[in-house]
């Protein structure tokens, strides 16, 4: 038995969930049906591109708080504390409308990696777009590898960071440019091109990353000061910097 890899198109980006544990193939699938139905229900629910979608509705008011399920409930909680961690710079509303995609992206990924472990999946690894979280070995002895694009060269990287448990989160402009918005100026902040979050919780990871970018420069002196996560981040004018605790692979 060799595991699973499979990707699909869920949540505005491409998800990939990947098995390493030896199990029978019929297994194999329905772990993987399992956790891209779990994807398929978060977008469901929080997708800001679905008119239908709980969050849509709740920021055109046609629906209320007490109108909506725990789980967008429990979401919109654990921004608003965000909010206070990050001094204000981690905002539902930056854009201008609510929307909490900083932090849910991370934590359905966490919470899918959660869903995995309870069922005795101890080795794998779930990417959603550069947000990855891994557990245990691609293979017996060898922890996973998560490469960081290069925010300049899109056929390098910049850094390579391996673990066995592990978050890594990237909020960058590798895409989309400069579009995190610094909630205090109104305007797209213009100081960090990339910042990767590596730590226990990616939906955290996720939050504190596009926080930091939002910050602009200053963001790096913030980076410095988190507790329990690691951080990398490249500069508009090319600086790189990373903590001395960024769990980078070897040559």
């Amino acid at each position: 038995m060799t595991g699973l890899h499979r990707v699909e198109q869920v949540m505005g980006t491409a998800i990939s969930v990947q098995i390493a544990d030896p199990l029978p193939q019929p297994d194999l699938e329905r772990l993987a049906d399992e956790a891209f139905a779990w994807f398929h229900e978060i977008d469901r629910r929080f997708s800001t591109y679905r008119d239908d979608s709980e969050i849509t509705r709740l920021d055109r008011r046609e629906c209320s708080l007490a109108d909506c399920s725990p789980i967008v409930c429990d979401v919109l909680d654990a921004c608003t504390a965000l909010a206070t961690a990050t001094n204000g710079f981690f905002d539902l509303h930056a854009t201008g409308r609510l929307d909490p995609s900083g932090y849910v992206k991370g934590w359905a990924v966490e919470r899918a990696s959660d869903r995995l472990v309870a069922a005795g999946v101890v080795n794998h690894c779930i990417n959603a777009g550069g947000d990855v979280r891994v557990r245990g070995h691609e293979v017996p002895g060898v922890p996973w590898r998560i490469g960081i694009r290069h925010p300049f060269e899109a056929d390098k990287l910049a850094w390579v960071v391996t673990g066995t448990d592990l978050g890594v989160a990237t909020s960058g402009t590798y895409e989309r440019g400069f579009h995190v918005v610094d909630p205090r100026r109104g305007q797209a902040a213009q100081g960090l091109c990339s910042v990767t979050v590596a730590g226990p919780d990616l939906g955290l990871a996720d939050a504190y990353a596009t926080a930091a970018v939002a910050m602009g420069l200053p963001g790096l002196n913030w980076l410095a000061a988190l507790r329990g996560y690691e951080a990398a981040a490249v500069t508009a004018a090319g600086v790189a910097y990373r903590s001395e605790g960024l769990p980078l692979a070897g040559p």
